[in-house]
């Protein structure tokens, strides 16, 4: 709450008036909010270029992790969907928390399958697994080069 609080300048009264239902209502449309960003930033382009040739693909796929490193802040920002996957709040939110995983493993999958990977599902399982541990890891850490080598690696075996 003191997070949405600080970042629109509402109090904890108003912001209910805008969410009736409450703290769940505020969760999920955050976690809208991150799905869209997600769309128009990472998966759209992943998706376009799944069709494409090699060469569209790869661009796509090395632009998603120049996406993701920027949006996560080199892992210090972190993860909601990821968050939630793994706190108390995962039933309220299950479906939308795998419909994100799920979707990503798709459109990157069918991505470094149009750049010829065979084991295009296994790069891209490892590759989200990266995002995450990278994050858990940066944080718990305080250290951003835990994050960005792990993505440096999942980008070397993505784009060969």
């Amino acid at each position: 709450m003191a997070v949405l609080q600080d970042a629109t300048g509402l109090g904890r009264g108003s912001l209910y008036n805008f969410f009736p239902g409450g703290k769940d209502e505020m969760a999920q449309a955050v976690l809208e909010d991150i799905d869209d960003w997600f769309q128009l930033n990472v998966f759209g382009s992943l998706r376009a270029a799944s069709g494409g040739n090699t060469a569209e693909a790869r661009t796509s796929v090395a632009a998603m992790f120049t996406t993701v490193d920027n949006y996560f802040q080199s892992g210090q920002r972190v993860c909601l969907p990821g968050a939630f996957a793994v706190g108390r709040e995962r039933d309220r939110f299950a479906i939308a928390v795998s419909a994100y995983f799920v979707e990503w493993i798709e459109v990157l999958t069918a991505a470094l399958v149009a750049m010829g990977h065979a084991d295009a599902r296994a790069i891209a399982l490892r590759t989200i697994a990266a995002v995450q541990g990278g994050i858990v890891l940066a944080r718990a850490l305080s250290d951003n080069t835990a994050f960005t080598s792990v993505l440096s690696a999942a980008r070397a075996e993505a784009i060969l």
